[in-house]
């Protein structure tokens, strides 16, 4: 079929068979959750579908789906992921296993509709497990995996997974899904559940954590969090032996073997990034491309791994952090112990093309053989 990567989204929570959708609408991911009140209005899905008046109570009401064993799911972007922010924390430091999709789009003021990743990596901190995807077959394939692996018992923490605005959200690709079966028979309801609200055996959830407590209830977090990457692997080699296709899990390398220069990407233009290693290679130029599938657990050893013995790393960041500078770059220069050539890129929705990313890498080995240090670049200003 041919679908949209919001459609996709839609079409995977529906295969997960989401218990509660809790949302409000927001552009890009406004066609998430139409898709999906379409679904079980025509009998198609059987969930309850929460109309709430704020991304706040969205978060909200899934929390306490989740808290009483439902499989819940919301959507949101930009400044509706702001807005809930605080019970998008609640939900990471709580441990409910919700799932969310972010389409990524660029924050406020000015107003702006188009891409960009700093909306969900504002969220980084709060607990929950990322996922970025490039196409609209990943969308879909993510949708799935991300609630197997937050109800995996070791990990039991929420999971997002991003798709860029416009780019990939109302992009139409082709679209393989699995069989309901296969659905059912790689997401079964977990052993036990993870309900914390009994009404048969009542208890208090959520009060005060004296000094002698908190920093446990923390470390507990950072354990599950960091061992995901573990189910990440193992949930994203098990979906392909049941679809077929080949499966990203932390980080996808693409021509690193012998890399001078290796792109760093995120996100739907990866594919941009691989065409012009891809050219390049053509020209004698050889290039390599990391793609970061999952942002946390941050996959450390894995990009370490893949720029080992390149001669320039040059990272890609649609996003940024005033007064510190990509996020992403500084993730990878964290990793591999050194600052690499740091490119913001694509604020706002502006178009990243191969052209782009074939400059920013001959650019990047260029400051190499020149002896320069990493730092932060801004491409394509306009003077």
């Amino acid at each position: 079929m041919i679908a949209t990567g919001n459609h996709a989204v839609a079409y995977g929570v529906k295969a997960a068979r989401a218990e509660v959708i809790a949302a409000y609408p927001i552009t890009p991911q406004t066609q998430i959750i139409e898709k999906l009140s379409e679904f079980i209005e025509k009998g198609e899905m059987r969930a309850k579908f929460l109309r709430v008046e704020s991304e706040h109570s969205a978060m909200a009401a899934c929390i306490g789906a989740s808290a009483c064993g439902a499989r819940a799911f919301t959507a949101t972007s930009s400044q509706g992921l702001l807005y809930m922010s605080e019970m998008v924390f609640w939900a990471g430091l709580g441990s409910f296993p919700v799932v969310m999709a972010v389409v990524t789009r660029a924050l406020a003021p000015p107003w702006s509709i188009w891409n960009e990743h700093t909306d969900m990596l504002t969220q980084r901190d709060a607990g929950w497990i990322a996922i970025m995807c490039e196409s609209v077959q990943e969308a879909y394939d993510s949708s799935i995996q991300a609630f197997r692996i937050a109800e995996d018992r070791r990990v039991r923490q929420p999971v997002m997974f991003g798709l860029d605005a416009f780019s990939l959200s109302h992009t139409s690709e082709r679209l393989e899904l699995i069989g309901q079966e296969e659905a059912d028979a790689f997401l079964p309801a977990p052993e036990g559940g993870w309900k914390v609200i009994d009404f048969q055996d009542p208890t208090t959830y959520g009060n005060m954590a004296g000094p002698e407590r908190m920093m446990e209830i923390r470390h507990s977090i950072m354990e599950r969090v960091k061992d995901s990457a573990r189910v990440i692997e193992e949930a994203a080699s098990e979906f392909s032996r049941i679809s077929g296709r080949g499966q990203a899990g932390l980080v996808e390398e693409y021509r690193t073997s012998g890399a001078e220069v290796i792109l760093v990407v995120v996100g739907a233009s990866s594919g941009d990034a691989k065409d012009a290693a891809d050219a390049l290679r053509d020209e004698g130029i050889r290039v390599g491309v990391a793609r970061l599938r999952v942002l946390r657990p941050f996959p450390a050893e894995k990009i370490r791994a893949a720029v080992q013995g390149c001669r320039a790393v040059a990272v890609v960041d649609r996003d940024y952090s005033f007064g510190s500078g990509g996020i992403i770059g500084q993730e990878v220069a964290s990793a591999i112990g050194a600052k690499p050539f740091n490119y913001i890129a694509g604020i706002g929705g502006r178009d990243l093309s191969v052209a782009d990313f074939s400059g920013i890498a001959k650019d990047a080995i260029s400051r190499a053989e020149a002896g320069e240090e990493g730092r932060e670049i801004w491409w394509g200003i306009k003077g």
